[in-house]
């Protein structure tokens, strides 16, 4: 945790779901813009795992695919390792140089089902990335290095001339995790890799992912909608809300003391014994339209605190200040207008053991 590993600087990624030319034509209507992502600023610190939480479609996958190149930013600046690969600027950077810094990278899938090829044996699927990356591998040298990740992810050597379809979810993942670290990368971006396996296996493949970070000195960039196993498995959460991250903080700072009105309310969502009966605060409303988004920001329409700047005024992603680690964007947290949390949740025990 020395220096920051990936860098994302005003990152933003638009689509462009507009009906057809003619339908606008004849309809008299402009095109329609999605902002997926809305200007992100984070950092990854070498050695760590950051989790990015949010509800549905507010930006996260959108972030992990554009960190691994599978979407190119509309604007903003993707920087891993010293080398600029996406946005302003990527242009200046040697194409070779990019192709290099990306081996350091892998991705590991929601839906194990989805993400293995059902026509290939396990031991192609695991050599893959290796053939991709490095084409000169001897088979010799192939086959002794996927031998050696299905041991490391808890899998038996024999399991190499087996189908998917043969193993069961968790033993899945296990082999998206094995070939995720084939080639050797020091970064891997996890998107939601536990929410399709049931409790008592989500256990097992995060432990395993722990390991195997101490092991190798993995960074991970862990995305889930389930907070308590980010408590469990993170150093520092990002908090996203319509493209935009709205809180990064440390886990234990930010589970104990969320500043964040929208964090409050994941985090009131949660399950918890020892809450019973505690005074929770109630946000109504849905999330806006992504397509019409709401001016200023884009919470307002569901937060109890927000006032007429709030409506207007787009906040900025500032230090939370005091003896406070982290950055919030909130008008009333700036200004102090948001009361202390009345208690803290204790995620610990609702997390995965």
């Amino acid at each position: 945790m020395s220096g920051a590993l990936l860098t994302l600087a005003e990152v933003t990624r638009h689509f462009d779901v507009s009906p057809p030319w003619l339908n606008r034509v004849l309809e008299r209507k402009g095109r329609v813009i999605l902002k997926a992502v809305d200007g992100v600023n984070m950092a990854l610190r070498r050695g760590e795992t950051l989790g990015l939480v949010g509800e549905s479609g507010c930006g996260k996958s959108t972030v992990a695919r554009l960190i691994v190149g599978l979407y190119q930013p509309t604007r903003g600046t993707i920087v891993y390792d010293g080398v600029t690969l996406a946005g302003d600027g990527a242009a200046a950077t040697d194409g070779a140089l990019a192709r290099r810094a990306r081996r350091g990278m892998q991705m590991i899938f929601q839906d194990p089902y989805a993400s293995l090829n059902p026509r290939w044996r396990v031991a192609d699927i695991v050599a893959e990335p290796i053939r991709a990356q490095l084409p000169n591998t001897a088979q010799v040298e192939l086959e002794r290095r996927v031998v050696a990740m299905l041991e490391q992810v808890g899998l038996a050597a024999a399991d190499g001339v087996k189908y998917p379809h043969q193993f069961s979810g968790g033993q899945r993942q296990r082999i998206s995790i094995a070939r995720a670290l084939s080639t050797n990368p020091s970064f891997l971006v996890c998107d939601e890799p536990t929410s399709a396996l049931d409790v008592s296996v989500q256990a097992q493949v995060l432990n395993l992912m722990r390991d195997l970070q101490r092991q190798l000195g993995l960074t991970y960039l862990f995305i889930s909608h389930n907070l308590a196993v980010v408590h469990h498995i993170a150093d520092r959460v990002g908090v996203m809300y319509l493209g935009r991250i709205v809180e990064l903080a440390p886990t234990r700072q930010l589970f104990a003391n969320a500043q964040h009105p929208y964090t409050r309310m994941l985090l009131d969502a949660v399950p918890d014994l020892e809450m019973t009966g505690a005074s929770r605060t109630a946000v109504g409303g849905e999330v806006p339209n992504p397509l019409d988004p709401p001016p200023g920001c884009t919470f307002h329409p569901r937060c109890p605190h927000a006032n007429e700047r709030c409506r207007r005024e787009i906040p900025a992603l500032l230090p939370i200040g005091g003896e406070l680690e982290g950055e919030v964007a909130c008008h009333a947290v700036a200004e102090g207008r948001l009361p202390p949390r009345a208690v803290a949740l204790r995620v610990a025990r609702a997390g995965t053991a």
